[in-house]
């Protein structure tokens, strides 16, 4: 008896193993076609515009509100800590790294997927399940070039723009407690900010974070709402799996991408 229970378990895991090889051979297929595929008649660019503000205009205002509020938090909390050191005066310093560094594209990445990756995959799961899809397979329009193309480019444009909002709004926000409230030293602020913050280092490393989750971020999106079943509950549960695999996504491949760029191997 436990035998067989011992097999049916290695034959479940060994099921979700190739379901898994499946999905991700099929998702890449799809990105290739999205990408490489023929041309729309036309061209993108009005797509692509109009894909621009729905995703990246539209999430603006959730990127800038956090932005603030997290980098006033950062303050607040990096002036008590540093403090007790005598450190105080440095808290610009750990304000602008953690948000470079770290909080700006993992945080934007997050809002990014709640807000904008679940936008896109009911919008192309609601046009998939209402047809429009294959009506434009009618009509000799291929739907991965005129539909899910402009949304890859527009998640892939807009995401590390958003990072870079997040992290400057952050640095003032907390600029604003940490001078204005806590009494830092407006020129030690700044200074020790810019004298700690290295383009290469911090800036690029941040920068290359927000192009890497803005890339898997809209690829599990557009793939999760072209993937999904044509009905309301699947799309409904394809909505609820690119916020979770999206999340999970960035979350894991920060740590990859903090252990190359910053471990010492």
């Amino acid at each position: 008896m436990r035998k067989t229970s011992l097999l049916e378990r290695i034959r479940l895991l060994g099921r979700s193993g190739l379901d898994v090889l499946e999905a991700l051979g099929r998702s890449t297929l799809f990105l290739g076609h999205a990408m490489l595929g023929r041309r729309v008649p036309g061209g993108m660019g009005q797509l692509l515009v109009k894909q621009l503000y729905s995703v990246g205009v539209l999430s603006l205002a959730i990127i800038v509100v956090s932005g603030i509020f997290i980098g006033m938090v950062l303050a607040l909390q990096g002036y008590n800590i540093l403090k007790d050191y005598g450190s105080e005066q440095a808290v610009g310093q750990m304000v602008a790294l953690t948000l470079l560094r770290e909080l700006g594209p993992v945080v934007t990445g997050l809002l990014f997927a709640g807000r904008a990756g679940s936008a896109l995959t009911a919008e192309i799961g609601n046009m998939k399940s209402t047809e429009q899809l294959s009506s434009l397979e009618m009509i000799g329009v291929d739907p991965l070039r005129y539909v899910i193309a402009p949304r890859l480019w527009a998640g892939f444009i807009s995401m590390p723009l958003l990072a870079a909002i997040f992290s400057v709004v952050g640095i003032w926000g907390g600029a604003a407690v940490a001078i204005d409230w806590l009494g830092v030293y407006e020129g030690s602020f700044w200074s020790n900010m810019q004298n700690s913050v290295q383009f290469g280092e911090d800036v690029l490393n941040g920068v290359i974070k927000s192009v890497v989750f803005a890339f898997v971020v809209t690829w599990i999106a557009v793939f999760q709402g072209y993937d999904c079943e044509p009905t309301s509950e699947g799309i409904s549960r394809a909505t609820t799996r690119t916020v979770v695999y999206a999340s999970l996504a960035v979350l894991g491949l920060d740590f990859i991408l903090t252990a190359l760029m910053f471990g010492d191997f």
